[in-house]
């Protein structure tokens, strides 16, 4: 069978299970099958598939049409140009968390801390990007700090990246940070029901949503900010759809100044941002 063969009856199968955009997780899937970088297997539609490359094929297809995302089956994503290895154990590095890290990367800074920093996507790629600066990324799922670990290994970081297990700032024995980030999880949980399946029958929980009003993880990493941050060091989280009200007050409370809620390139409030006096 020829590749390209392949892909009616895989749209077909994944069109039925509900699959958004089933043409396009078809044509990755199969190129992950076929081990080839998705760019380019239009180049090879016309190759015989093996053995081999069909059984790939059909556990992928079979996965995504139980609603697996694609970045679990594949076990990586691409964030800000790198590839993060991805496991049910993290969350999927989105795009929008992008709006963060361009934040964090708008002024200089030497020391930061990422707090829940699950694949590590965040802070690893603040130390890519700065070649002079180091970082503490903290999580309560030792799960999550082992991919973490493992990205770091995979971009060359160990020398600039510390990871430790603990709640928040429960592992956090320095202070002076000039950055303090975050994409705590901040779903409410009468919220939760309404998300896609690919998120809340496969992403951990205890990364999507502390319970209650979601707003939880922001508290707690206010009530620390300025026991941990330089003078001048900046914090900023990112948020949920309605949200930008509610924590630029906890981020205010806490003594924080100059707060601002940072929108995406759709326009819709996505992180805040404050300076410790």
């Amino acid at each position: 069978m020829r590749a390209q063969s392949a892909l009616p009856d895989a749209i077909r199968r994944l069109a039925e299970a509900g699959v958004p955009d089933a043409p396009r997780d078809a044509r990755r899937l199969l190129a992950h099958a076929m081990r080839l970088p998705p760019d380019r297997l239009t180049l090879h539609l016309a190759d015989s598939l093996s053995a081999e490359h069909l059984n790939r094929f059909e556990s992928a297809i079979a996965a995504r049409a139980r609603r697996q995302p694609v970045s679990q089956i594949t076990g990586h994503r691409d964030f800000f140009g790198r590839s993060f290895r991805v496991t049910p154990d993290v969350l999927d590095p989105r795009p929008e968390t992008e709006v963060l890290v361009l934040a964090a990367l708008a002024q200089p800074f030497a020391r930061v801390l990422d707090l829940g920093t699950g694949s590590g996507c965040i802070l690893l790629t603040l130390l890519a990007e700065r070649p002079d600066v180091t970082g503490l990324g903290t999580d309560l799922s030792d799960e999550a700090l082992a991919v973490a670990r493992s990205n770091c290994q995979r971009l060359r970081l160990e020398g600039r990246a510390e990871l430790a297990a603990g709640n928040w700032y429960g592992a956090v024995t320095k202070r002076g940070f000039d950055l303090i980030v975050s994409n705590p999880p901040y779903i409410a949980a009468n919220e939760m029901p309404m998300l896609s399946p690919e998120v809340r029958d496969w992403e951990p929980h205890m990364a999507l949503t502390p319970g209650g009003d979601g707003l939880d993880a922001y508290r707690a990493i206010a009530a620390g900010a300025l026991v941990h941050l330089a003078r001048g060091g900046r914090l900023i989280a990112e948020i949920g759809t309605g949200q930008g009200a509610d924590v630029a007050a906890l981020w205010q409370d806490a003594g924080l100044t100059s707060v601002e809620i940072l929108p995406d390139l759709d326009g819709r409030d996505r992180a805040v941002r404050g300076i410790a006096r």
